[in-house]
């Protein structure tokens, strides 16, 4: 059957990328990223920020307005109302994203589960919110999944605490099924991962064999995660439950080779990018030829790796909204890449994430030091912001 050659998505399409924004919300975004790509004002900002924080000074209105504004939804579910509309109005999804982390205490950890579940109840009914996610650093504590992760004795209150984790997992990804809400578990440091892949792994064979409702994460700079997901992929042909994958290249290099290198064993990391790219495209690949026993969300900035997505999808002539196909990336970030897609119809939807200001400034603080250490990547914002000012003559 001869097929039209298909169309090449183009993602320097600034008309539609920010066809949403405002005048003022371009000179904002513009403004805001010319600051980030200062290397040295994104690593001084962090301990000055927390100082000023943790001084009580007024510093927060300065934040909303800015960083906060940018890359994060609101402090509340309700005050992410208004992204969830204004993504809706460029048929983009939302994924809400209680961005809480490094806490240590039970009732935090049980207050996490019962937000996480808010997001879920939020996202019933609504096609404009089609997946939530969660981390289990949220609901247990770092130092215990460690320590399981490195296979040495829990005591008996441990074990307990554990439990609880587990129990908090269960009854999220319970609370998803019965509102038929998908969820992601995202994925963390390589030394908590095998804890995190195992409960993913129980929770999918639990909720996954009906249909596609619980994913789990696997980072491509991780050298093996392309087999991991292989492996899980033929777990559940065994085991008789859909897979969720959500593949992304990954977010805690930096520490995973720092970590490596000082406790003296093989670091976990790829050895290049050219690795790390080479695995992502292939974990796409394995992916749409597996598409019926595979539901997967591409979590990808990387404009190749989209179109890589996009032409896979029009050899294997699947639909462009496949309920098991999707595209997503994070607030503030690659708008021409999400509205492109969803304007081209493809399913996309982008993390939202939430919280008490002063609680979201580890993942701000992420999101800028992303942006300047991906190669070109705040460069790349200022460019189509740019253009697309040139274009509305402003």
């Amino acid at each position: 059957m001869e097929t039209t050659p298909r169309r090449r998505l183009n993602f320097e399409n600034t008309e539609i990328a920010f066809r949403n924004k405002s005048n003022a919300d371009l000179n904002s975004a513009y403004y805001l990223y010319k600051v980030i790509s200062s290397n040295f004002l994104v690593k001084i900002g962090p301990p000055i920020t927390n100082f000023f924080l943790n001084a009580g000074l007024p510093l927060k209105p300065l934040i909303r307005a800015t960083i906060f504004k940018q890359f994060c939804g609101g402090e509340t579910i309700a005050e992410c109302e208004n992204t969830i509309k204004q993504l809706a109005l460029g048929k983009v999804g939302t994924i809400l994203d209680y961005s809480v982390e490094g806490e240590e205490k039970e009732e935090v950890f049980d207050f996490t589960c019962e937000e996480i579940i808010r997001t879920i109840e939020r996202a019933a009914g609504d096609s404009r919110v089609p997946i939530t996610v969660f981390k289990i650093t949220g609901i247990g504590r770092f130092a215990l999944l460690e320590k399981i992760d490195a296979q040495q004795s829990l005591t008996a209150a441990e074990e307990a605490e554990f439990a609880k984790v587990r129990a908090r997992c269960q009854r999220i990804c319970q609370r998803a099924y019965d509102k038929n809400v998908p969820i992601m578990i995202d994925a963390e440091e390589s030394w908590i991962q095998k804890t995190i892949d195992d409960l993913a792994l129980d929770m999918m064979r639990l909720f996954n064999r009906e249909r596609l409702l619980v994913y789990n994460t696997y980072q491509m700079y991780r050298h093996d995660k392309l087999a991991d997901m292989k492996a899980d992929h033929l777990i559940a042909r065994e085991t008789g439950f859909v897979l969720g994958v959500k593949m992304v290249r990954g977010a805690y290099m930096e520490k995973e080779r720092k970590r490596a290198e000082e406790m003296g064993y093989p670091s976990p990391i790829q050895r290049d990018k050219a690795a790390t790219d080479k695995d992502y495209d292939a974990s796409l690949q394995y992916c749409v030829a597996n598409i019926k026993e595979i539901g997967f969300v591409a979590g990808t900035h990387n404009e190749e790796s989209c179109q890589t997505l996009a032409q896979l999808l029009d050899e294997h002539e699947i639909p462009h909204n496949h309920s098991h196909v999707y595209f997503s990336q994070l607030l503030g970030m690659s708008d021409n890449l999400s509205f492109n897609l969803s304007d081209a119809d493809y399913n996309v939807a982008k993390y939202v994430p939430y919280g008490p200001i002063k609680a979201v400034m580890p993942y701000l603080f992420r999101r800028a030091q992303e942006n300047t250490s991906v190669a070109g990547q705040t460069s790349r914002e200022l460019n189509l912001i740019a253009k697309e000012k040139a274009r509305r003559k402003f």
